[in-house]
């Protein structure tokens, strides 16, 4: 198969991407017929799942915005998936021009993507890795220079913690990103969930297998371990729709249909 211009050969394009597949539903453009194909069978299956990607993406946006008022300037964005409309960067250097971020993420077409939309911006940084490899993400992020680990930081797990299998152990994964945050840090996470759910939400879930990136769906209380012993913002890990909603027209009667919660959480000085 040959390449399209300025993707590494070593991309695998017998397969679909998880990275591509969120792409195609969120409008992008850097998907292949091989992920269309799995999307629009994953669409036939459950028809408001696009809509669900968007969900996603605006609570991520929301949850930035809520970091930003709160005096963060660094992100540390852990998944970040093929560059859409919207993206982190965006965000947050149209709030604070001097904000600084670092993608990273294990999809090659994703990191090559990046790559190539943020050349030349300074402020940015991408890093291809895995996030079951924590030690190495943040070892390569403070060799980037961008970020500073003693002040405040922004990590994002939007949509990743759930490709993280019980096996992996996702819960040291977390306290070891946890543990190199600086008081004043900010721990964002969205994660699919199998509450509330219908049976044909489930199924199209499982279609993740024929991926790379198998979904491990979890509970509201298994998603709030993630956070440790930080401090959960109110409202709480809640379905994602319900996290501070710009307005109450953005929440529609049944906000559980997404299915997935998010929820943001504080490093606080520990008292002596």
């Amino acid at each position: 198969m040959q390449m399209p211009d300025g993707l590494p050969a070593e991309i695998d394009l017998s397969r679909p991407s998880a990275a591509r597949v969120y792409d195609y539903f969120l409008g992008g453009a850097h998907n292949f017929e091989i992920d269309r194909q799995l999307a629009e069978q994953i669409a036939g299956m459950t028809p408001n799942l696009a809509a669900t990607m968007r969900a996603g993406r605006e609570f991520l946006r929301r949850a930035v915005r809520t970091l930003l008022d709160a005096g963060v300037d660094q992100f540390l964005d852990i998944g970040s998936g093929i560059p859409t409309v919207g993206n982190v960067h965006e965000v947050a250097q149209t709030a604070n021009p001097k904000a600084r971020v670092v993608y990273v993420d294990i999809d090659p077409v994703a990191v090559a993507h990046s790559r190539e939309l943020l050349a030349g911006d300074d402020l940015t940084g991408v890093i291809h890795a895995d996030l079951r490899e924590p030690e190495r993400i943040l070892t390569e992020a403070r060799g980037l220079g961008l970020l500073d680990f003693s002040q405040p930081l922004g990590i994002l797990l939007a949509g990743v913690v759930h490709f993280v299998p019980d096996t992996d152990r996702p819960g040291d994964i977390l306290a070891t990103l946890r543990a190199a945050a600086a008081p004043g840090s900010h721990l964002v996470i969205s994660h699919s969930t199998f509450e509330d759910q219908p049976q044909e939400m489930l199924d199209a879930q499982r279609l993740s297998k024929r991926t790379d990136t198998e979904i491990t769906l979890r509970s509201r209380a298994e998603v709030t371990s993630f956070f440790g012993d930080w401090t959960i913002l109110e409202p709480g890990v809640v379905h994602m729709p319900l996290w501070r909603p710009d307005s109450p027209s953005d929440v529609d009667e049944h906000p559980e249909r997404f299915g997935a919660f998010g929820g943001v959480a504080r490093y606080d000085r520990p008292t002596a």
